[in-house]
């Protein structure tokens, strides 16, 4: 398994465990991906996920900069329209270190 796909496997189990339902990952289309699409309760959750072995340049959190985000919207809006009705939405960021120990950020940035 590789690296990426290893980190986005941990996280998924990571958030399962604290209560979120997995409903999609790597959600794909002409925008760019969403590592994983969750519910928490009513909230559909867009999770990013970030691995990095050094923090030299700010380290995972830095790497979701703005134009990043504004993908992960343009592709979050997209899946939205495959929906019957838009629920409440965030996005969040789930961090991991050379270690795997897992920050996860609720409402990592805004719509």
């Amino acid at each position: 398994m590789n690296p990426g796909a290893r980190a986005e496997q941990l996280a998924a189990q990571y958030l399962q465990r604290h209560g979120l339902m997995l409903v999609q990952n790597n959600y794909r289309c002409r925008f760019g991906e969403i590592d994983l699409i969750l519910r928490d309760k009513e909230t559909l959750v867009f999770a990013e996920v970030r691995q990095r072995s050094r923090s030299d340049f700010g380290g995972a959190a830095a790497s979701i900069d703005a134009r990043k985000q504004r993908r992960l919207i343009l592709t979050a809006q997209h899946y939205l329209t495959t929906l019957p009705r838009v629920p409440p939405c965030r996005f969040d960021a789930v961090l991991l270190d050379a270690a795997e120990n897992v920050e996860w950020v609720k409402n990592a940035f805004e719509l």
